[in-house]
């Protein structure tokens, strides 16, 4: 059936039901008007449905309304009660004086009665009379008047024919007018599109809220395969619309969007500049969706929803995000890796790939969710759609990739160095986790946000592990290296840069360690954490320190490694947690070890240049060789005694290492203020005794000079042919 078929049903089948019933709607009695005739889309239909008898009546003029019986009567009684008052005032004269006057007049009364009932019966039996003739005339009239009644509903009838008729056609021009603009489609002017959608609607409901319209199924059904067909078109509109503007966001973006989060985050606004509130805000967000097109898809989804696809609304909106943001993640290097993946990966590289993605962690939360956040809110605003399922299924394989990653790291095999991945992972998470409440709220995503607050509780567990088993590695470390130049050993090194890279850590630290603390503890607890492995490092020494066999060396080891402990102390950031006292401490135990050094390896030879004067009371020589019994074979022995061990020192300590020139030299400036003037006292008081002998240079090898000079050499780490040299 064609829409012209289904049209001349319709107006047929409800014309009839109108004229030959009426409006049968209680209270709905429109005003009549004249009867103009028939338009001539309308003659074909009235032509069907008028009746042959009313068709040959003329149109009755209007009659006057006639009187009833009962008002006739009601008159004459009225009337003939006024004449007989009248004639009872003429016959009722002033009483006479007499009783011939008063008998005149009973008389005349007597008659006037009398009169009056002749008058009364006269005019009842007109009455009766009259009565039966006005019924006979009613009698005659009625025909006329139900035909008359007839002939007036009729045209009321045909009115609301006509007015039915007049909506039937227009309703019959929206659908032509709205079917034009369905099968052009909403790519063109979606806001027709949604208008044309509407109408079509409200033609189904005109057609089928009305119990008294027939044979409509194929306006209907004409009808409805256009609602479908738009369905469909704006289906595909929200699809290609979504897969156009769903695009990954380049990297280079990203990160610029993250510096500009991060110099926020300090406080750093001439870095980002002082720009208006909606251009700042395009700074650090980036356009996941253009703002033009976000009202269109947000019409689109209202419809799509309204038509019951939200399932398809659902399914297409979240795939298309998915896609774009995984997309954007993995254009940033994140990938899924394994256990053993880590476990096999070398330590830079590892190092790299976490670096990764403590700065995907962040690109993905505060930037890329927090937009994808924000632009689902905006499209599905004031619509029935579970807008919070849809965004953790979108973000949900994204954010477990960059959370299994930290989590296989946690649980691979641990090391001391792996603390400081640990604590970097663990300071991202700590400054993500306000903005993932806020991100991950609603019953949907609280999966998703429990998993990133277990994996901050596990990286700070397994970090104060760490940090515990550094502990006892350092009092337990039994390293057999031998520094036999005991110069500052690689283990003193080793933990010194730990601790300075714990500190470089010391707001992060501080907030692990008040999980179990308060502020002001969480602060002394580093402290304490510190001293404790500076406190095991120095026994530590002091235990390596006892394996050399010359306790000279053994001092010059610890004089290295404590005054290396107290200068990195003194320069990093270590001296504000330690104090003042500390440095000064461990300073003193520095000259202490010096101090010793001095006494142990110069001790015997400074003892080679002191002679005791027989009967002399003091330690130096006499002038007078005679004078105070010192032989020459004496002085001689003991210059080569000094020379031999002079050489051998010299031999020894120029190999050994003070690798703080400052160390170095204040050392051998301490040697040289006790050897130097010992020697040329011995020198001045007993040279003249050997240099009288043939070859004096054989006693006498050094001058004071000379042995300055070699002193310079000492503690330089030379190898044997340096020496030779």
């Amino acid at each position: 059936m064609n829409l012209h078929e289904s049209q001349s049903g319709c107006h047929a089948s409800h014309a009839s039901f109108l004229f030959l019933h009426g409006d049968t709607t209680p209270g709905n009695k429109p005003a009549r008007r004249p009867h103009p005739g028939p338009p001539p889309p309308l003659r074909s239909v009235l032509h069907h449905l008028a009746l042959p008898s009313f068709q040959s009546l003329p149109e009755a003029p209007p009659r006057p309304r006639l009187p009833s019986s009962q008002d006739v009567r009601g008159a004459l009684l009225r009337r003939l009660a006024v004449e007989r008052d009248g004639a009872m005032e003429r016959t009722w004269p002033r009483l006479p004086e007499g009783m011939e006057a008063l008998s005149r007049q009973v008389s005349a009364l007597r008659e006037a009665l009398e009169q009056s009932e002749e008058n009364t019966q006269g005019m009842v039996a007109a009455l009766g009379s009259f009565d039966s003739r006005v019924s006979a005339i009613e009698a005659s009239i009625r025909p006329a008047q139900v035909r008359t009644q007839a002939i007036t509903m009729a045209h009321e009838n045909i009115d609301r024919t006509i007015e039915s008729a007049e909506a039937i056609l227009a309703q019959f021009d929206i659908v032509r007018r709205a079917e034009a603009v369905i099968l052009r489609g909403p790519h063109e002017n979606l806001k027709n599109f949604l208008e044309a959608v509407d109408l079509l609607k409200g033609v189904v409901n005109f057609f089928s809220l009305d119990k008294n319209f027939k044979n409509c199924e194929g306006v209907l059904n004409q009808v409805n395969n256009l609602l479908t067909k738009s369905a469909l078109k704006i289906e595909e509109e929200f699809r290609q619309l979504m897969g156009t503007y769903s695009k990954p966001i380049e990297p280079n973006l990203l990160f610029d969007c993250l510096l500009k989060h991060l110099m926020l985050s300090k406080g750093n606004s001439e870095a980002v500049g002082e720009q208006p509130s909606k251009s700042f805000e395009a700074a650090i967000h980036p356009t996941l969706i253009p703002s033009g097109i976000l009202p269109l898809l947000h019409d689109i989804a209202c419809q799509l929803v309204q038509d019951g696809n939200q399932k398809s609304c659902y399914r297409i909106y979240r795939d298309a995000r998915r896609s774009a943001l995984e997309l954007s993640l993995r254009n940033l290097g994140i990938e899924t890796l394994s256990k053993d993946d880590v476990e096999r990966m070398q330590r830079v590289a590892l190092q790299v790939n976490i670096g990764t993605w403590t700065q995907c962690m962040q690109i993905t939360v505060k930037v890329l969710l927090a937009g994808e956040r924000k632009i689902c809110d905006q499209i599905f605003d004031g619509i029935a759609f579970n807008k919070d399922q849809c965004f953790a299924e979108l973000a949900g394989g994204s954010v477990t990739t960059l959370l299994s990653f930290a989590d296989t790291v946690a649980r691979s095999k641990r090391s001391h160095e792996n603390l400081f991945l640990m604590l970097e992972m663990y300071g991202v998470m700590h400054e993500l986790q306000s903005e993932v409440e806020v991100i991950f709220q609603g019953k949907f995503c609280s999966e998703m946000k429990e998993a990133a607050l277990n994996l901050t509780k596990s990286l700070a567990q397994v970090a104060q592990e760490i940090l515990v088993d550094f502990e006892e590695a350092v009092v337990k470390d039994s390293s057999k290296i031998n520094m036999q130049n005991g110069t500052v050993h690689p283990f003193t090194i080793e933990v010194i840069k730990y601790v300075k890279s714990l500190l470089d850590y010391q707001s992060t630290l501080q907030i692990l360690f008040q999980q179990s603390e308060t502020g002001s503890e969480a602060e002394s607890q580093l402290a304490i954490v510190i001293m404790k492995i500076m406190q095991d490092l120095q026994n530590n020494l002091n235990g390596k320190s006892k394996q050399y066999k010359d306790s000279a060396l053994s001092h010059i080891f610890l004089m290295n490694n404590l005054h290396y402990m107290v200068t990195s102390v003194r320069r990093s950031q270590a001296k504000d947690i330690l104090g003042g006292d500390w440095i000064q401490r461990h300073r003193k135990i520095v000259q202490q070890n010096a101090n010793q050094y001095k006494r142990v390896a110069w001790a015997r030879i400074l003892q080679t240049l002191t002679i005791q004067a027989t009967g002399g009371t003091g330690s130096s020589a006499p002038s007078d060789v005679s004078s105070s019994g010192v032989s020459r074979s004496m002085i001689k022995e003991r210059f080569k005694s000094f020379n031999a061990q002079f050489e051998e020192l010299h031999a020894i300590q120029s190999q050994w290492t003070i690798p703080d020139q400052e160390l170095q030299d204040n050392l051998r400036l301490a040697v040289a203020e006790v050897l130097l003037p010992a020697y040329r006292s011995f020198i001045n008081r007993f040279g003249n005794l050997v240099q009288r002998e043939k070859n004096p240079h054989k006693h006498f090898k050094h001058s004071p000079e000379a042995l300055e000079q070699l002193l310079g050499q000492f503690f330089q780490g030379q190898q044997v042919g340096e020496q030779k040299q």
